[in-house]
């Protein structure tokens, strides 16, 4: 039986041009092929292989499905586009801190999100290489920012959706939040994926159960109302409040500059401590204004415990601090969030805002 090994043996070399030919590192790659060095990688990759890659890389979870997976139809254009020849995404998850994501400082839990965002980044680049070294091609996403922000407003800026991956893969299941839900980590994960160009020996199978043990805390947590009991979610609630210094808001934010007429003008439309804010938001990693459904989500192995010990506790220490924090609410004029932060926080300073997004129809769904 003539093996891949004896058949790159046996491939002759090809007809190049002579000036091509007489390259020194086109010799030296020949020269490798002829002396049997140059093997062509497994077609299927090992599971276990990939998944012991993965967690040495710095992965606290990971698996695989394929771009085949119909629950992944939406994503496969943009995946191929991404990396010609994709077979395989490969999910990982990263653990947080939980009581830095739960703390009201949110310098605290702001760094706490970047951090893993970096751990995540890392690992995933690091697969990546470790596949391109074993002969693959591979191509890891950015995790979270920066994203394709040619494309923003008209179209989804994202590469991949590493939470519709990750739950394909079963590694979660999207809960009420708007967040995957970890069998063991609850929420409190960041989520990485790497695409493949090979099949892979054994793919993930789907959660046959939901991790959220459907409390509700994040719909009482969330400041602006975005999450509601009977499972509808307000995009444009949640993302002009929570990412006020990100993409819209930081146009509206720069409207606001330009509209004004000086200083003092200006300083009347925007405090001391927001500009500070968004100073600090340009000159680091840009910060959230909540994430609090996460924070104070209690599913998955790890995290229910202190929650089925004692509810009370739980929702004194962890949900009261993040309702009862003093901060201000952006809400779009008129809309249901407006009122929900009014009547449901009112010791909150809510403040109205515009500029950066198109009408909701035009909109792209959140990855």
């Amino acid at each position: 039986m003539t093996t891949a090994h004896d058949a790159d043996r046996q491939r002759p070399d090809p007809e190049l041009p002579a000036k091509l030919a007489a390259h020194p590192s086109v010799q030296a790659v020949l020269a490798r092929r002829r002396a049997g060095d140059a093997v062509s990688p497994p077609t299927v990759i090992d599971a276990a292989w990939l998944r012991e890659l993965c967690l040495a890389a710095g992965a606290d979870d990971a698996a695989v499905v394929s771009l085949d997976h119909p629950d992944l139809a939406g994503e496969r254009e943009y995946a191929l586009a991404a990396l010609p020849g994709t077979r395989t995404l490969v999910s990982m998850v990263v653990r947080m801190n939980r009581d830095n994501c739960r703390s009201p400082a949110r310098s605290v839990a702001n760094r706490e999100f970047h951090q893993a965002d970096e751990q995540a980044n890392h690992a995933a680049r690091s697969v990546t290489r470790a596949l391109q070294d074993a002969g693959y091609r591979a191509l890891n996403p950015s995790v979270g920012f920066p994203q394709e922000m040619d494309r923003f407003p008209s179209e989804r800026i994202w590469v991949v959706a590493h939470k519709t991956v990750a739950v394909a893969a079963g590694l979660g299941v999207m809960g009420l939040h708007r967040n995957v839900i970890h069998p063991k980590f609850g929420s409190f994960v960041l989520l990485a994926t790497v695409l493949v160009d090979a099949q892979v020996s054994e793919y993930g199978q789907a959660l046959d159960y939901n991790p959220c043990i459907d409390c509700k805390l994040c719909v009482a947590a969330c400041p602006v109302g975005a999450i509601s009991k009977d499972g509808d979610f307000d995009f444009f609630a949640c993302t002009t409040h929570n990412y006020r210094e990100f993409m819209s808001g930081f146009t509206d934010w720069a409207q606001t500059v330009a509209d004004s007429q000086d200083a003092a003008d200006y300083r009347s439309r925007v405090t001391d401590s927001e500009s500070a804010s968004m100073w600090q938001s340009l000159a680091s990693p840009p910060g959230y204004k909540s994430g609090y459904c996460l924070a104070v989500c209690p599913g998955g192995e790890d995290v229910l415990g202190p929650y089925l010990e004692d509810r009370k506790t739980f929702m004194d220490t962890v949900l009261r601090p993040l309702q009862d924090k003093k901060e201000t609410l952006y809400v779009l004029p008129g809309s249901h969030a407006q009122e929900y932060a009014q009547r449901r926080f009112p010791h909150k300073p809510v403040k109205e805002v515009t500029g950066g997004w198109q009408p909701p129809a035009k909109r792209p769904s959140s990855s």
